[in-house]
């Protein structure tokens, strides 16, 4: 429901981020919104949006693409990466005249993407100003449903999740059968942290661009972080500790 603003989606490489912005721009797309990306590369073509693609051998690049695009007249832009100061520089611009941008990044967690745009010599208040929101990512394997197997975890394997066995009912693991191909494993899903800047977040980020101190008053807000969403789809039954570790190890 945001008209203008950032919203940063951020995590490593094949965390599926652009499938996340993807279902964000499907979902707001209408007839009346005029909505442009540039990609690099464009990874599948959407109905009824402008795509762009990133091209070195006549210099198009993600700022020039963005500087051509804010003169379109769009009402929702998407940067396909932030990589450089100068993208970071117009897509905040674009973000504080009107336009909701969405961008990827690659920090480990939500709130180290402010250090990182303050990192590339953004200004803490227009990051302040322009960031709505951060979501950070990973994708875990999914449990066969077919052969996933009940059992009790060793003590150790809490610890290491930062958790305790409070919670009733069964945890899986993964075994292997023929319609997983003796993986254990059908599909993937994600588990998120979701950073909302709120106007205490955002007065924060003004005085520091301290990761460690916006992630603990996220926290205080009630953000789950990526291992909390991960331990709430173990307790789902959807997959295993030994995922959710393997994919929050920082």
């Amino acid at each position: 429901h945001l008209s203008h603003g950032i919203i940063l989606v951020t995590g490593p490489t094949g965390s599926g981020k652009t499938t996340t912005l993807y279902a964000a721009l499907s979902h707001i797309n209408s007839p009346d919104k005029n909505i442009l990306t540039i990609e690099d590369p464009i990874e599948y073509q959407l109905d009824g949006i402008g795509q762009m693609q990133v091209n070195p051998k006549i210099n198009l690049t993600f700022a020039r693409a963005l500087r051509s695009m804010v003169r379109q007249d769009p009402d929702i832009i998407l940067v396909g990466e932030i990589r450089d100061r100068e993208t970071a520089d117009i897509a905040i611009h674009a973000a504080l005249t009107g336009h909701l941008v969405f961008s990827t990044l690659h920090t480990n967690d939500a709130a180290s993407a402010v250090t990182r745009l303050t990192d590339m010599g953004i200004e803490p208040f227009l990051v302040s100003s322009a960031v709505q929101a951060i979501i950070a990512q990973r994708l875990v394997r999914l449990l066969c449903p077919h052969c996933k197997e009940t059992y009790e975890p060793e003590e150790a394997q809490w610890v290491e999740l930062g958790s305790s066995r409070e919670v009733a009912g069964p945890i899986f693991r993964a075994d292997g059968c023929e319609k997983c191909l003796e993986t254990g494993y059908r599909g993937r899903t994600g588990i998120y942290e979701f950073l909302l800047l709120s106007e205490a977040i955002k007065g924060l980020v003004l005085k520091t661009s301290d990761a460690n101190q916006i992630n603990k008053a996220a926290r205080a807000e009630g953000m789950a972080s990526l291992r909390e969403d991960g331990i709430n789809k173990v307790m789902e039954g959807r997959t295993t500790i030994s995922e959710v570790l393997r994919v929050t190890q920082l």
